[in-house]
């Protein structure tokens, strides 16, 4: 076999040394279309598989309101699966490399994916999961200061009195339009630091502070139109999560292929 045709990965836990910034290409609209055609055509190549991993992340979504509920912790539910979406970049690594054997038309199985996911555990992908809980508490803890300033004088002791409070009362309405502007703000960010940043450390052996940089710049380069796919995305995960968190089992993996072949076009491939 040549040895041009060899698949080589990089080595886990081995960043190669600082190197220029990768090239970026600007976005557009029919790159945004394209994506999502390939996306969805990654999933349909692999439905069982794909759509396991949006199972997974479905599940530990009512495993989380289910806990909140057993806890008491009723006025957290809501906050929690809107900020829900903010995690799914990290819960589609599986998702990344799926699309990525398809694209170069290797074979593989569960084991082969299963098996590249438990090895970034020891590569820069677990600071990335880092980033990702972290931004997804800073949503979490200032809802609690926004209901503490806000809403003090109210009770939750049950799901319906809070959304009673929240959708029918002045108060609620402000908690509502602040809230609805910080997770905007925070979402935002977290998508700038990962659109491309995830899928970039599962491809190339780079560090994780130059695959956000180049995440950064890649929607500095393109605004509009990767600002406006993330607002898609986002109300595409929220509205998901209505049925039982169910549809996430489709749009998650969706989702997920596509990010894959946005990045492909994003993010010019690194010199021979």
């Amino acid at each position: 076999m040549p040895l041009d045709k060899i698949e080589e990965r990089p080595e886990d836990g081995k960043i190669a040394p600082p190197n220029r910034q990768p090239k970026i290409n600007k976005v557009t609209v029919g790159d945004i279309h394209l994506s999502l055609a390939a996306g969805m055509r990654d999933f349909c190549a692999r439905p069982v598989m794909s759509a396991f991993f949006g199972f997974f992340y479905a599940a530990f979504g009512v495993l989380f309101v289910w806990c909140l509920f057993g806890l008491g912790k009723v006025w957290m539910i809501v906050p929690a699966a809107v900020g829900f979406p903010l995690v799914a970049p990290f819960a589609a690594a599986g998702l990344y490399e799926m699309s990525r054997r398809i694209h170069q038309g290797s074979s593989f199985g569960w084991r082969d994916i299963f098996s590249v996911i438990v090895r970034q555990r020891k590569r820069e992908m677990g600071w990335m999961a880092f980033v990702t809980l972290f931004i997804f508490w800073v949503w979490v803890y200032q809802i609690r200061l926004w209901l503490a300033i806000l809403l003090q004088g109210s009770s939750f002791s049950d799901l319906e009195g809070f959304l009673r409070i929240v959708f029918f009362t002045p108060q609620g309405w402000m908690f509502l339009a602040i809230g609805t502007l910080v997770g905007a703000a925070l979402t935002a960010v977290l998508f700038s630091v990962t659109v491309v940043a995830m899928p970039m450390l599962l491809d190339r052996e780079i560090d994780f502070v130059t695959a956000m940089i180049t995440s950064i710049r890649t929607v500095a380069a393109s605004p509009l139109v990767m600002l406006s796919w993330a607002a898609i995305g986002s109300v595409v995960l929220i509205v998901s999560l209505l049925p039982a968190f169910l549809g996430l089992i489709v749009t998650l993996p969706v989702l997920g292929h596509t990010t894959w072949h946005l990045y492909l076009r994003a993010v010019a491939a690194p010199d021979p």
